[in-house]
């Protein structure tokens, strides 16, 4: 396998799921670039506020960081109407898949062989849901990886701690802040 065939677009949360998944993607032997597409946060200076620490994280692991506008409609059209659904059900499914969508979108724009996603190291989150709105949008190039395997999730906190990333204590939308 050629070096660009590894190149993958890891589309990033947060900058805490996204130290331990950078590393685990390198040792795989994958070139990683970071991808901050996240209409669902809210409110302005939350996305804000992650968006610099994806970056940070990106820096601090010499990896490409790729950014969006902020978009909270994208979100609202898709998600807005879904306020009464329970954590992890439908509401978090489609926005898994608008956040996805994107993501492969850039993937394709940027001749990248893979996309993949953070969200799967939080323990929070179930990655076969994760799993299954990638593999609607493309199973040939999303790379299927749970990233919460071998401690992911406790390793990527050991890492932010140690660099003094910002933490957030919610997933990102306004119904999650209940």
């Amino acid at each position: 396998m050629n070096k660009d065939s590894k190149k993958v677009l890891l589309h990033i949360c947060c900058g805490v799921c996204g130290f331990h998944s950078i590393r685990r993607l390198k040792e795989l032997g994958y070139k990683v670039s970071g991808f901050f597409y996240n209409p669902n946060i809210y409110p302005y200076n939350e996305y804000q506020r992650r968006k610099d620490a994806a970056a940070k994280v990106c820096a601090l692991e010499d990896v490409c960081f790729i950014e969006t506008d902020y978009n909270s409609q994208d979100w609202q059209a898709c998600c807005g109407m879904l306020g009464g659904e329970p954590e992890g059900a439908l509401r978090c499914r489609l926005c898994y898949e608008l956040r996805l969508k994107r993501t492969y979108q850039a993937c394709k724009e940027n001749s990248f062989s893979y996309f993949t996603t953070t969200l799967t190291i939080s323990p929070h989150k179930k990655s076969q849901a994760i799993f299954d709105a990638a593999c609607k949008i493309s199973e040939d190039n999303f790379l299927k990886i749970d990233l919460k395997k071998g401690n992911g999730f406790k390793k990527t906190i050991e890492l932010s701690n140690a660099h003094n990333l910002y933490r957030q204590n919610y997933c990102g939308c306004i119904f999650s802040l209940r």
